[in-house]
């Protein structure tokens, strides 16, 4: 029983990961590496939450803080960590997995990159069905909108993090 819990473990961070290996023969790469985006996207959120609770903590100058309220955020520093471990453990599996099931797909550098002299072949363009340029513009379009709110995800955390940096220099 204690080997079965330990393998289970990084699946019950999320429900979308299943909890034995066997079934994730079955999963494709592109289906693991959606679950891989929705677990980076975990994180930041986890993280971001760390930095608020860390941002509202009032720094020590001499008044003494209730300690019910320091045990309640000490607790859900602990908790955010921990869910962040897990998580940062389910990636990792999840990392491990694409690369296992694509390896054969890998191309190796020399085929990458083009030598001088060497022609490349022309390669053929078929036109495509609408529904599937139609698709295509809508994927490209949500990346575009992922990225742009990663990108104010990403300012968010550097002015906290700058933010922080104040308090602590302000501190010394």
């Amino acid at each position: 029983m204690g080997a079965g819990t330990g393998t289970s473990v990084p699946g019950q961070a999320s429900s979308s990961m299943p909890p034995n290996p066997a079934a994730l023969r079955e999963i494709s790469p592109v289906f693991l590496c959606r679950i891989g985006q929705d677990t980076v996207q975990d994180i930041v959120t986890r993280t971001m939450e760390i930095f608020q609770i860390t941002r509202a903590t009032q720094l020590p100058n001499g008044v003494t803080q209730s300690q019910a309220a320091y045990q309640d955020r000490f607790g859900k520093l602990q908790e955010h960590l921990r869910q962040l471990t897990l998580l940062f453990r389910k990636l990792r599996l999840l990392y491990e997995r694409c690369v296992e099931m694509t390896s054969d797909l890998q191309e190796s550098p020399t085929e990458l990159v083009p030598y001088v002299g060497d022609e490349i072949a022309p390669v053929r363009v078929e036109p495509c069905n609408p529904a599937v340029t139609q698709d295509k513009q809508e994927v490209l379009e949500k990346v575009r909108q992922k990225n742009q709110e990663m990108k104010v995800l990403m300012d968010q955390m550097r002015n906290l993090l700058w933010d922080i940096n104040a308090m602590l220099t302000m501190r010394k």
